[in-house]
């Protein structure tokens, strides 16, 4: 029972990582923001081989950040 949870999860936070990709690649911010945003997501979808509830919640404040127009500084 718990591994189909566990997959439940990895799926829906595989789901959502694509999601964010598209989102990201779509942003209309200077290059540098995006590349940002981008080590961001390399860096959670790293930490889902690990840790999926982790990364689960990077990802949450990842998408509260893109949906309240909060983004990093760009180099």
């Amino acid at each position: 029972m718990e591994r189909d949870s566990q997959l439940e999860l990895y799926a829906a936070v595989a789901a959502r990582l694509k999601e964010a990709h598209t989102r990201v690649r779509t942003l209309q911010v200077p290059e540098g923001v995006r590349m940002a945003l981008s080590r961001k997501l390399l860096v959670i979808t790293a930490a889902a081989k690990h840790d999926l509830a982790d990364a689960a919640r990077r990802l949450d404040r990842l998408t509260k950040d893109l949906d309240e127009g909060r983004f990093p500084e760009g180099e």
